[in-house]
């Protein structure tokens, strides 16, 4: 024995431990308010957003007017971009998924029946829920990156 101590197993920062399955139930509880979401939603656009990494600067709600665009995000260095309609536009959804998750397989189909959740996604492997389906693709999106999050040695 050469006298070392045996490399430490396990987590080495609790707290990181704690704000990783603090930010996966963030993400979980995103899902949910995109599947119990009736339409789209520029609030749960900028929550998304912020859950996912991006600096997003919100427009104060005293002076908006419907015409009002609801904030924008911060992207390469000194550039705003108005921010996307996430749950609201597909193409959208679909790009934020391609940009946070490369390569991950993403599947979506529409389910005519009775039920007002009309649409299903798959995202590797989670399943999410909408009236719409970008509010479904953001759902399993979010579920997702949750898993990923809550998996050990795995950054969100």
């Amino acid at each position: 024995m050469t006298g070392r101590k045996p490399p430490r197993r396990g987590p080495r920062h609790p707290d990181r431990v704690a704000e990783r399955m603090d930010d996966r139930n963030h993400l979980l509880a995103l899902a949910e308010r995109c599947e119990a979401s009736s339409k789209p939603d520029r609030g749960l656009d900028a929550d998304i957003y912020e859950a996912l990494g991006f600096t997003v600067r919100r427009k104060p709600t005293r002076f908006a007017t419907r015409r009002s665009p609801a904030g924008g995000i911060y992207q390469q260095g000194s550039l705003w971009k108005s921010l996307g309609a996430v749950t609201g536009d597909i193409d959208t959804a679909v790009t934020l998924l391609r940009e946070k998750a490369p390569g991950w397989s993403w599947s979506l189909q529409c389910l005519v029946s009775d039920d007002s959740l009309a649409f299903q996604a798959l995202v590797a492997e989670c399943s999410g829920q909408g009236v719409m389906g970008s509010l479904a693709l953001c759902a399993a999106m979010l579920r997702a990156l949750a898993r990923r999050t809550g998996e050990p040695g795995e950054q969100p």
